[in-house]
């Protein structure tokens, strides 16, 4: 399997700008937690590495999303069980040319993450808009009442996210709050990254 510094530096070769590494940082850290949360622990590295490597080509090939990643991914030597991983989350998506996404995610692994990308952007630009600038001091309720609001953070698609929690078998709620906690708990390691 690729080491998690591989994957950076691959990351790291297609995408410059800052908010896009932030998100890949976060995704990772994501990641992590719930396959601790979730039982799988032993494979917590493998779900971040997935987590990571997931935007690859978003930056330089947004009209390609998930359709380019896998000819980067085999380029950096990426085994087909994380091309399949990343290539998941777009599941059921119209990119910009035209084509929709057909990976479907199978694995528990790539169903959260199929869950939680959007929720993240989503609950970063909320913690964005708070006093502290942190995930740390927000309640669900206060996350609830700004995905409600259907001008807050409107490129994160809320069907994406329902879709990503019925794929689960989890309510809405039990979603947006544990993906919460997640943030909260890697908030720190993730900004000692950037």
């Amino acid at each position: 399997m690729i080491t998690r510094d591989e994957a950076f530096a691959l990351l790291k070769k297609y995408n410059k700008d800052p908010f896009h590494i932030q998100h890949a940082l976060t995704v990772e850290a994501v990641m992590k937690w719930y396959a601790g949360q979730l039982g799988y622990g032993e494979e917590a590295d493998y779900w971040g590495i997935v987590g990571l490597l997931h935007d690859i080509d978003f930056e330089l090939y947004p009209e390609e999303h998930c359709l380019k990643a896998p000819e980067l991914l085999r380029e950096g030597g990426v085994s087909e069980d994380i091309i399949h991983g990343v290539c998941s989350h777009g599941y059921g998506i119209t990119v910009g040319n035209g084509q929709t996404i057909d990976v479907e995610p199978v694995h528990e692994m790539e169903k959260v993450l199929f869950a939680a990308d959007e929720l993240t952007g989503l609950i970063w630009a909320a913690a964005l808009m708070r006093p502290s600038k942190s995930t740390k001091d927000m309640e669900l309720k206060s996350l609830k009442k700004k995905y409600k609001s259907k001008g807050f953070a409107a490129g994160c698609s809320r069907e994406v996210i329902e879709r990503g929690a019925d794929q689960l078998g989890w309510e809405l709620d039990k979603l947006l709050e544990m993906t919460l906690h997640a943030m909260a708990d890697c908030e720190d390691s993730i900004q000692a990254q950037l």
